[in-house]
């Protein structure tokens, strides 16, 4: 079964939605529980600890920005605090190995009263696009074992409503129903206010696209100085005579624009992840100010590419800490290709078929990012990946005609798994692998 695809658009701050959604819901969540349970006016402090990934890379990534600026902005605890007494801590933790945690992007909270004595805890897993999962007890971690038993509340029956695990089932589904469109089969399991929710995120990608366009910042933050180039690259495509090299450089500036959005900690969409957002609003920017196309056929794409991306988190995962970047930059470029697909007419085979290219050529894809920044290669890789959707539509548009696929988006996602599975820690956003070691 499958979520709602509002789990695969989410409106967040950047750079990353494992390292600074996931986080920043947990803190809100971890203090509502406090109010439920009428604790909070008991609380002299608070300690978060990282693991895994969040550990490694949580620097870079602004994760501890975003879980000290959460709980100092939080109402309750504003408040409460009107003095300012109540301590805060993030601790890194870097010596608990992967192999000791049930997930790489997990979270300790805890609070303290005045003697230092706990009053209360939670475990948090930061799974991928913004989506966290909540466990109950506490963090028992030796060197030797971790022991986790996982309560997975955010994965009650309720929150399934299409009762698909894979994309065959949904052809399945289609052929029953005398072949009506993957739009169609959006439209009659999610909740009518659908076409509100995307016109919001739609907006929402049209705008981070123009911020990014007419931002006045050079640098990136950090201590990489990564120089802005958005603005640069479209403004230099008036230059270009050849119509092929200034359609790739228009999607990749509009990618460009907002994955440095995204790397300054601004306001973007999930799609479906913060470090592979360029792709998608890149497209929808194309097609609604370069094409003019009409924000209905826009809406109606992403719901279709959006079922990619529900498979991809259902049957292996969209986290760089869990698959790689092949989990990340892969599966949205399979919904970039989809949304192509989607657009221009294309069959439920053509479209399956673009979204399997799409992905297949990128397995095995490392999550490297060098010091932690989503900068390098993050970036370049968002406008990489656009092209690759562009690329893989095409192919589905004049190749999938002349010949059945032997692979489909299923089986993609098997060798995904597999691959992320085998993948060293190292090429697992840990900035220890890659070209995160090679540009130390």
């Amino acid at each position: 079964m499958l979520k709602s695809i509002k789990n695969v658009y989410i409106v967040g701050p950047g750079p990353s939605s494992s390292h600074t959604i996931g986080p920043f819901k947990a803190t809100n969540d971890f203090i509502l529980d406090l109010v439920n349970l009428d604790l909070l006016n008991k609380i002299f402090s608070f300690k978060v600890t990282l693991f895994g990934s969040l550990a490694l890379t949580g620097k870079g990534h602004l994760t501890d920005k975003i879980i000290l600026d959460t709980f100092k902005n939080n109402e309750y605890l504003k408040k409460l605090d009107n003095n300012n007494n109540i301590k805060y801590e993030v601790i890194f933790d870097i010596n608990t190995t992967f192999k000791d945690l049930k997930h790489p992007n997990t979270m300790k909270f805890e609070c303290f009263d005045n003697k230092n004595y706990l009053i209360y805890s939670s475990i948090y897993f930061s799974i991928g696009g913004g989506e966290i999962k909540k466990q109950g007890v506490d963090l028992n971690i030796s060197k030797n074992e971790c022991e986790l038993v996982s309560i997975n509340n955010d994965n009650k029956k309720s929150d399934y409503i299409y009762p698909f695990s894979s994309f065959k089932d949904i052809k399945s589904y289609v052929k029953e129903h005398n072949d009506i469109s993957l739009k169609e089969v959006v439209d009659t399991f999610e909740d009518k206010d659908i076409n509100s929710y995307l016109k919001d995120i739609l907006n929402v990608m049209i705008k981070s696209v123009d911020n990014g366009l007419n931002s006045e910042e050079k640098y990136l933050p950090g201590s990489l100085k990564i120089v802005r180039v958005a603005k640069s690259i479209y403004k230099n495509i008036e230059k270009l005579d050849n119509e092929t090299e200034k359609v790739e450089m228009l999607l990749t500036s509009f990618a460009y624009s907002v994955a440095e959005e995204n790397a300054s900690g601004k306001m973007i969409v999930t799609a479906p992840t913060c470090g592979s957002a360029g792709i998608i609003p890149s497209i929808m920017y194309f097609y609604k100010n370069i094409l003019n196309y009409s924000e209905e056929k826009l809406i109606d794409s992403l719901k279709v590419g959006a079922i990619f991306a529900l498979l991809a988190k259902e049957n292996a995962s969209i986290s760089g800490a869990v698959g790689g970047c092949q989990a990340e930059i892969g599966v949205a470029s399979a919904m970039g290709a989809a949304i192509l697909s989607y657009l221009n007419d294309l069959s439920t085979y053509q479209i399956e078929y673009a979204s399997e290219v799409a992905l297949e050529h990128f397995l095995g894809l490392t999550c490297d990012p060098v010091k932690g920044y989503v900068q390098v290669p993050c970036i370049e890789r968002n406008g990489v990946g656009v092209l690759r959707s562009f690329a893989s539509f095409l192919y589905a548009k004049n190749i999938a005609p002349l010949r059945k696929n032997l692979v489909s988006f299923d089986d993609v996602l098997k060798a995904m798994k597999i691959t992320g599975d085998d993948l060293n820690p190292l090429y697992k956003e840990t900035s220890e692998g890659g070209l995160a070691k090679i540009i130390e």
